[in-house]
């Protein structure tokens, strides 16, 4: 299940800068570029390194620690990496931006599923 936290959009105010925000109790990073709203983890599985720090080329998120790339629409990492970032669902509605984060439900409602 999937619950949606609203983003403050004027904190976010440079195209292809990647800003880290909190959506419930989860960090992570979002930028803004011409394909769009893109959220995704805040560190690089790699190496732990903040992707705050990184940069966007076109469809990738490059971590500044090793240069390892990452797909923004899979979370894929390059052929050989071996690893992958998280990818969150974004919308837009009313200008309003929100940013989807799985919700693990109650501890009852995980207990009796």
């Amino acid at each position: 299940m999937l619950q949606w936290y609203k983003i403050d959009k004027a904190s976010i105010y440079v195209e292809d800068r990647i800003y880290e925000v909190e959506a419930g109790r989860t960090r992570l990073c979002i930028l803004h570029n011409a394909n769009g709203w893109k959220a995704f983890s805040r560190k690089c599985p790699h190496a732990g390194a903040s992707f705050v720090t990184g940069w966007c080329e076109g469809e990738e998120i490059v971590c500044s620690y090793h240069r390892h790339r990452f797909n923004l629409t899979s979370g894929t990492g390059c052929p050989g990496q071996g690893d992958f970032i998280k990818i969150y669902p974004t919308k837009v509605e009313n200008e309003e931006l929100y940013v989807a984060i799985e919700s693990s439900g109650s501890f009852f409602s995980r207990l009796f599923k």
